[in-house]
């Protein structure tokens, strides 16, 4: 953190030097990386996200879920915009009102208001969000709230961003 800081440092912005240009004189290290990498680099996209319509029953967006093996799919309109997002723990307390809540529309035990974050955020962002809100993935949205990714926490490990 006091790395990043001083990477910021308000001196060395006024010679004209950045944290885009410290993190490239700095490429291979834990802090080049935190410096540089973009969710775009690290996000699921296209066919390996797992999303889902709104009228899904929540069986089939269990598949989804269990089929991409993020822990969660996302659900977009016909549109593409995001209307929620549906986890492990949506399912669990869904399975609370009984079993027949497995036939019914997602978007009925969905979480609505969850975090998302843009294509051009640092990583290490992502990161402070995720452990902020005690959640491992976050969704990516471009400026039209359409579902453009996924972002989990086992991607950040594996990214070296920790």
């Amino acid at each position: 953190e006091r790395l990043l800081e001083a990477a910021a440092d308000p001196e060395l912005e006024a010679r004209g030097f950045t944290q885009e240009d410290f993190a490239r004189s700095h490429p291979g290290g834990a802090l080049g990386r935190r410096l540089l990498l973009k969710i775009r680099d690290l996000m699921h996209q296209g066919p390996q996200m797992p999303v889902v319509g709104p009228d899904t029953p929540v069986v089939d967006a269990l598949l989804e879920m269990t089929r991409k093996s993020l822990g969660l799919t996302a659900v977009a309109g016909g549109d593409g915009r995001l209307e929620g997002v549906f986890t492990d723990g949506d399912l669990r307390r869904a399975l609370d009102r009984g079993a027949g809540v497995l036939q019914s529309p997602v978007a009925g035990v969905m979480t609505r208001l969850c975090k998302t974050v843009q294509v051009d955020m640092l990583a290490a962002e992502a990161l402070r969000i995720m452990q902020d809100s005690k959640i491992n993935a976050l969704l990516v949205v471009d400026s039209e709230q359409r579902l453009v990714g996924v972002l989990n926490m086992h991607d950040l490990l594996k990214a070296k961003v920790l």
